[in-house]
């Protein structure tokens, strides 16, 4: 089964090429009309790329193939290129309640708001969603790499200051809340 699949958008000259070598790339070659695009059912689970030579606004992870004639070999590395695109772009991307972590900007967004994090931010949040229910000497042996027996408030200031950016952002007063299990995100 491949996890990658490539489909051509009413491009029938590329796809009966690579179709003739489907045998010896690793991804799956379909080919499809505006009709039929309409019609399938993606698995999330799988990297998609679909290749035109045209824009087409309606469409995610599409490659545009207008500058032709390319030997094989750079369109198959041209396209090899975008998969890993795609695949490090999804990868980054985490689900934190209805926000969305981009890991490789540090930003964490929802609709059309944005907040940069310090990579210790970034961390934090991570950490207590993995875990749910953290305590501070939990965040400062494992975010921060100190000794759980030393006294000190860097936890509770980071989280007082993320908070606080995300009111400020998002109007999010409940985003990091702790009860007497420890911190949690809700």
């Amino acid at each position: 089964m491949h996890s990658k699949i490539l489909i051509i958008y009413e491009y029938k000259n590329l796809f009966e090429i690579l179709n003739e070598i489907a045998e010896s790339l690793n991804f799956k070659i379909l080919y499809c009309d505006k009709k039929e695009y309409d019609q399938i059912k993606l698995d999330p689970n799988n990297n998609y790329l679909t290749i035109s030579q045209k824009k087409i606004d309606s469409i995610n992870n599409l490659l545009i193939l207008d500058n032709l004639p390319l030997k094989l070999e750079k369109i198959l590395e041209i396209i090899n290129i975008n998969f890993l695109k795609n695949k490090f772009a999804n990868q980054s991307s985490i689900k934190i309640g209805k926000y969305n972590l981009d890991l490789n900007s540090r930003k964490i967004s929802f609709r059309d708001k944005n907040l940069d994090l310090t990579e210790r931010e970034t961390n934090l949040i991570i950490f207590i969603n993995d875990r749910k229910n953290v305590s501070v000497k939990d965040l400062q042996k494992n975010v921060w790499d100190y000794s759980p027996n030393l006294e000190t408030h860097t936890v509770e200031t980071h989280i007082y200051r993320l908070r606080k950016k995300m009111k400020e952002i998002f109007g999010d007063e409940n985003f990091i809340f702790n009860n007497h299990n420890g911190y949690s995100i809700n």
